[in-house]
Formats: structure tokens, sequence, C-alpha cells
């Protein structure tokens, strides 16, 4: 499950198109100082970005919550800077990051001249994720979550933890990684929710055990409603998904991707299993 993504020649940096090799920020500001910045990665598809309604409405409040003033930024400027970006990269399919970087004065280091915007906003595009690998190994990581962390459940740039996690298990021959938070329960994979299925029931971990409210895993607990497939949002420990019948993860980079190792135990998936199904229904709403 490869996470390297292509960053495409130019970005846009405050509305304006860049060369990205030449573009500067702030040496010394709030993001560089404290991480104080939020962000949202979209998929692209056919030049379009998918869900863009839930992403900027997501993005808001991890704003908000992280304090970031958003009153010179809105929904319908930000959608165009990114309707430019991508017409200027030539993307019909591939990813997006939209990023919102403080630039106010905050925190214990302060600098005397004030900044000339409150927040900063960089978009980039790139390479869409791999999708040829035939199999999707899965491990446990030794990084809990905490849940009582300020940062629970927010996007913030401030992402080393996520990457440290991700590359020891990859340092493992692992593509992912479930985690678990500070009581033991089950979170999400590191980089993306966790889906799994029982008996015929589909399960996910409850926003309340630290996992994000990622728009994939919104949009996929959507169309389980819609094509009757029973599922359950819940607190769950690790031996509930060792004892699943089909796991899958979802993010907007990758879409849906069906597991078959977890801990070196293989899974074979049925034609016309609940995760085909929902990988076929989510497919097809891309494509829409």
């Amino acid at each position: 499950m490869s996470l390297v993504t292509l960053l495409h020649s130019r970005i846009i940096y405050n509305h304006r198109l860049l060369d990205a090799s030449r573009a500067l920020a702030p040496l010394v500001s709030p993001v560089t100082l404290y991480g104080r910045g939020v962000f949202t990665t979209l998929a692209l598809h056919e030049g379009r970005p998918f869900l863009w309604h839930e992403h900027w409405a997501r993005l808001r409040e991890h704003a908000a919550r992280t304090c970031l003033d958003l009153s010179e930024l809105d929904e319908e400027s930000v959608s165009a800077s990114l309707a430019q970006l991508i017409e200027a990269n030539h993307v019909k399919n591939g990813r997006a990051r939209i990023t919102l970087l403080a630039n106010e004065e905050c925190g214990i280091w302060r600098i005397k001249k004030s900044a000339a915007r409150r927040t900063d906003l960089l978009i980039m595009t790139g390479e869409p994720h791999s999708t040829s690998e035939e199999s999707l190994a899965l491990t446990v990581s030794p990084y809990r979550v905490n849940t009582h962390s300020p940062l629970a459940g927010i996007k913030s740039v401030n992402y080393l933890e996520n990457i440290l996690a991700w590359e020891e298990a990859r340092a493992r021959d692992f593509d992912e990684a479930v985690r678990l938070n500070e009581r033991g329960e089950v979170v999400s994979g590191v980089m993306a929710n966790l889906f799994w299925v029982t008996d015929g029931t589909l399960h996910t971990p409850a926003l309340t055990t630290g996992a994000l409210a990622g728009t994939t895993r919104a949009s996929v607990i959507k169309l389980a409603g819609e094509i009757s497939v029973p599922h359950v949002e819940g607190v769950y420990e690790l031996a509930d998904v060792g004892d699943a019948d089909e796991i899958f993860l979802t993010s907007a980079g990758h879409g849906l991707r069906l597991v078959t190792v977890f801990d070196f135990h293989r899974y074979t998936i049925p034609i016309g299993s609940i995760a085909l199904r929902l990988h076929e229904a989510f497919r097809q709403l891309t494509l829409s």
C-alpha cells in the first residue's frame, strides 16, 4: 500500500499559481514553531474533486478546533483555486491536498511584524496512489492513540506520529497497521479508517475511540445502508478484528482497499462478499 505521492509541478499558495520548486513560506511562523495547521486530501476523478463539500466542511470544523482564522477564506474561492490548479497540472485522476496554515501571532514565540494574512492557503496535486498490489498486509501498531489529546480526530499538519507508525509497520514488511487507543480499543489504521465483516454485519470503530471522521468512511457507511448491509459503529477489542471474515481500509487516497493478510492470517475474498459489494458500490459512486 504505497503512500508515496508524486507532486505535480505547480501549486496554489494564497490563490496564486506558483512553481512548486520555487515557492517560499515563512521560516518563522506558528506552523514551523508549533505545527498549527490542518489539511484534507481529496481524490480527483476525471478532473473533479470527489466529495468536495464534505471535505470542506470537515476542514472548517478542524480549523475552528485548532483556532485557525478563516475569515479571509471561503468555500467558493478555495474551490475555484483548486479547479485552476487541476487545469494547470492537467490532472485527470489523482489526489489534491488542501492545507490551511496559521500565520497569525500566537503561542510563546512571536514576531514583531504582523503577518499580511491570518491563515495561508496551500493547494497541491499529485499522482494517484498505486493500486497494483495484489495483497494488503495489516499488522498491529505499538503506537497508541491518545483520545484525551486536543488533536484527537483532527487532520493536523503535525502528522509525525502517523508517519512514524507507518514507517514502523513498513519496516516489518507490512503495508498498514491497526492502532489502538490508551484504553485498548480499536481505532483505525495508521493512515486510513478500518472496517471488517463478521457473520454478515459490517463493523467500524465509533468516533469516540479517536477515529477520524473520514469522508470515505462516511460514504461507505451510507452505501452499506443503501445495499441493505447491517452495520454497527461501536467500541471493539483487537480480538473482534481477529475474528473477522473480511477486513478493509478506506481513505480518500485509496478509496476502499481489501486486506488479505492480518498479522500472518490470510483472507480469501469470495465472489459476492460484502467487502466486494461495497467496493463496487463505491467505485460506481466515484463515476457518478
